[in-house]
């Protein structure tokens, strides 16, 4: 707003000081709010593990380096199996959320005051609980394994990928479907014809990118019987085969890497 300098010349100020006042307020609210939580986690930290972890995290690089690589032969399967989870994982959870997708779209859901919201709960549920507490589920109701995992993975990607199709459904151009319509097509045929080609480039963006995601996830899961290289990681671990365990992390970054290099040559053939 413009005011006036003590010599009657015109200067801008951003706020007035109303505004000015109320921001001011709201930092020391911030900062009140910080200094309380700060004292909090000080109160609960042991500082002294804390001050001496730089010689424990020294100690444990000697120990780790160099990896075992005799080791190396030992993974094959189990870089394998999550390679799986995380494949089978996406398949599955683009095969339930399409439908989901659908009956999510204000533009194509039977209705928008029942089905909608259900869809929309189904969404967010699979989309706020991790992958990890997913497993420990599924493992104290079908058991440990690779099945457990693939499972996990699934119910965790279906809100994900229904949100990000369900945006595109809605952002299609009605006029291609009003002429399908026209030509007396059913509602399925409408989909399939009119709506299915325009969402197929964000589909095909949609499975490379949460694949890609998946592989990530989908390497942590051993750590709780969910199979993968993650259960090779938790044994190492539990027995402090410390050069194991760097040889692990050495596999699971190649295999991040290479995850992130094939889903980036996808997608930029897709675009």
């Amino acid at each position: 707003m413009p005011v006036k300098d003590l010599k009657g010349r015109q200067i801008w100020q951003p706020r007035t000081g109303r505004e000015s006042l109320f921001h001011w307020v709201l930092w020391l609210i911030g900062i009140a709010i910080f200094a309380v939580c700060w004292q909090r986690i000080s109160e609960s930290t042991t500082w002294f593990f804390v001050w001496d972890a730089p010689r424990i995290a020294n100690d444990i690089w000697t120990r780790a380096t160099p990896p075992r690589w005799e080791y190396i032969s030992q993974l094959g399967k189990p870089i394998w199996d999550t390679l799986n989870i995380a494949t089978l994982g996406t398949i599955i959870a683009l095969i339930l959320a399409i439908p989901v997708a659908f009956l999510a779209a204000s533009n194509t859901t039977p209705s928008r005051y029942f089905v909608r919201p259900i869809a929309l709960l189904i969404i967010v549920a699979t989309r706020s609980i991790n992958s990890l507490i997913w497993a420990l589920l599924l493992i104290a109701i079908i058991g440990p394994g690779v099945f457990a995992g693939v499972i996990a993975i699934a119910i965790r990607s279906i809100g994900f990928c229904a949100k990000l199709l369900y945006e595109a459904i809605e952002e299609i151009d009605t006029t291609q479907v009003e002429a399908i319509t026209a030509t007396g097509a059913t509602r399925w045929q409408v989909m399939v014809y009119g709506i299915m080609p325009q969402i197929m480039p964000a589909l095909a963006g949609v499975a490379v990118f949460r694949w890609d995601i998946n592989i990530r996830e989908s390497t942590v899961l051993g750590l709780v019987g969910a199979g993968g290289i993650g259960l090779q990681l938790s044994s190492s671990l539990n027995v402090l085969a410390w050069p194991q365990v760097s040889l692990i992390l050495l596999v699971i970054l190649a295999a991040v890497v290479i995850s992130e290099w094939v889903s980036a040559k996808v997608r930029g053939a897709i675009i």
